[in-house]
């Protein structure tokens, strides 16, 4: 285990504006010391800690959505925070340290991109590239089920979208988009009939099925399931807005309106975004 800094070392890093990566380490150790830190930092696990890592990278993805640029940074350091939060939380467990997570993606990084840092050509496309990405890393995991490795913390679209690729690889796909429209068909059928006859726990497992499909057709037609709902999601909260300021010019609001009233304003705003687009 390192040694901790003397007192007036371990202040002055901390208070160095120009202190860069020691500086941020000092601060998550001094944080996370069980004698002198944060209670809530100290009281912390990998579990509990493992939401924020997740709501920190969907706010990076956030701010890039919305070209945020001057957001970027700080929510690219929330990130960053929570990779040195995690390798603490490691060097207080003897596990590993800070610089076996920097060690690890370098050595990665050269192990996979042979044709920049060995002798393998660059002369083949992004496509080729990709499929020699997936060839190295299939034989990074050694003897291996198909679906093993896929993430169960991602998104549940993403990962589904990943499974299916991995299935795809093996020849488990449908020929065309054709098939898998048919296949939405009969699962949207199937959750018409589930929520007649069903409990909630198979009217439940039903709509999972139909979304998996929805995946896989997101797949076929080369969309991103995950980007594609965030903007359906985006237009709505903008559309909905517009309902409320025309609703508060009549000194209303949502509640006190009705769904007639507000149907025709979302036309309007509907039609407002259309007229628009270029």
């Amino acid at each position: 285990m390192p040694k901790a800094k003397s007192d007036d070392a371990s202040e002055q890093l901390v208070r160095n504006p120009l202190g860069g990566m020691p500086r941020l380490l000092e601060i998550m150790r001094r944080l996370r010391d069980p004698d002198t830190g944060c209670p809530w930092d100290i009281e912390q696990d990998f579990a509990s800690i493992a939401p924020y890592t997740l709501e920190e990278a969907h706010e990076v993805a956030d701010a890039i959505a919305r070209s945020a640029w001057d957001e970027l940074p700080g929510e690219l350091g929330d990130l960053l925070f929570q990779v040195v939060y995690h390798a603490q939380m490691a060097t207080d467990a003897g596990l590993f340290g800070f610089e076996d997570v920097v060690k690890a993606i370098a050595d990665k990084m050269v192990a996979r991109h042979p044709h920049v840092f060995g002798t393998d050509s660059r002369d083949k496309s992004a496509l080729q590239q990709t499929a020699d990405w997936e060839k190295i890393k299939a034989a990074e995991r050694g003897p291996a089920r198909v679906l093993d490795g896929v993430a169960l913390g991602l998104p549940a679209l993403t990962r589904a979208v990943k499974l299916q690729n991995r299935a795809a690889r093996v020849g488990f796909d449908w020929p065309s988009t054709d098939e898998v429209l048919d296949k939405l068909r009969e699962e949207m059928a199937e959750l018409v009939e589930a929520r007649e006859r069903l409990t909630e726990v198979e009217v439940a497992e039903e709509f999972g099925d139909l979304l998996f499909v929805m995946a896989n057709l997101a797949r076929h037609m080369k969309v991103d399931p995950e980007a594609a709902l965030r903007a359906a999601s985006s237009k709505f909260t903008r559309r909905f807005g517009r309902i409320e300021d025309w609703l508060a010019l009549s000194g209303k609001t949502p509640a006190e309106s009705d769904l007639a009233e507000m149907d025709a304003l979302w036309d309007r705003a509907k039609a407002e975004d259309k007229a628009r687009k270029p």
